[in-house]
């Protein structure tokens, strides 16, 4: 079986408990103002085009239509690009790439199993994440079962906007999930994320009636979901197999990617100060707060 993934992350340490390795899958159905991955939204092969890195070299645009050269500048016409690739493999400055490739499953499940040393001395595993990964559920649940069936502790992050039967397919094999939860209040969450969060909250309490481990993680954004804190902890004090709560503050590092795949940079202007975040985190007083 074959999955669209835009990476493999080795010696992950923010994905899990212990190292693990990170599959990063392609396509996202929402669409957060803040996010850091905008490479992993859109489920189709793209083209980033870093222009800093250019050294106006020209050896695109020898094997590339898509590149030209006026007046010394190198210009990228992204409508004509039907990102094959070739220009990457011949750029020397590395300022252009690819995100997306199709890979087999069988073929990422063994490359997983060459990290198994560091999984057993770490107390680590394997995480899949996005984009959303369980948008291509029949994939994690093919690479999630081989894991299982080598005793190699599986994780899934997710931001629970799929569809009840992702979670199906995936939960006998899958220790834990990285579930994001980035507002209470729907409209809050529809304007953050361009989604409803009701499909999301009831997917939350279905992986805890099933049991399930949950680390439930939060973004923190100043002047959009900062007065969700308590909120969201209400709402976490009713789960039972809730193992800890992850308070994630917003970094805008990701303002170069943006520009490089010519998507509108959504990225919120305001980092978050010390003293809200400590407010943040007191919110959840009485749960697992990492």
């Amino acid at each position: 079986m074959r999955v669209n993934i835009t990476d493999i992350k080795r010696f992950a340490v923010h994905d899990g408990d212990g190292i693990r390795t990170t599959v990063f899958f392609k396509g996202c159905a929402m669409k957060c103002v803040w996010c850091h991955n905008p490479e992993t939204i859109a489920s189709y092969r793209q083209l980033a085009f870093y222009e800093h890195k250019c050294k106006n070299c020209g050896q695109c645009a020898k094997v590339c239509k898509s590149h030209t050269f006026a007046q010394g500048r190198h210009r990228y016409e992204r409508s004509s690009c039907v990102t094959c690739g070739k220009c990457v493999e011949i750029c020397p400055a590395e300022a252009l790439a690819v995100y997306g490739r199709e890979m087999d499953t069988e073929e990422i499940c063994a490359l997983l199993k060459e990290d198994r040393a560091y999984y057993e001395t770490s107390g680590g595993g394997i995480t899949l994440s996005g984009g959303e990964c369980l948008l291509q559920s029949e994939g994690c649940r093919a690479i999630l079962k081989s894991m299982k069936e080598q005793g190699i502790h599986t994780a899934v992050d997710t931001c629970g906007f799929v569809p009840r039967a992702a979670f199906d397919a995936v939960m006998p094999f899958t220790d834990i999930f990285l579930f994001d939860v980035k507002a209470c209040d729907e409209e809050i969450h529809q304007k953050c994320t361009g989604q409803s969060n009701r499909v999301i909250l009831e997917n939350l309490f279905y992986l805890d009636e099933h049991q399930k481990q949950i680390e439930v993680r939060i973004p923190f954004v100043p002047d959009f979901n900062q007065d969700q804190m308590e909120g969201i902890a209400d709402i976490l004090r009713k789960l039972r197999h809730l193992k800890a709560v992850r308070i994630l503050p917003y970094h805008n590092m990701a303002v170069s990617k943006y520009l490089a795949l010519g998507m509108e940079n959504t990225l919120p202007p305001r980092l978050p100060e010390a003293e809200a975040l400590r407010k943040a985190k007191a919110a959840f007083a009485g749960l697992a707060i990492r």
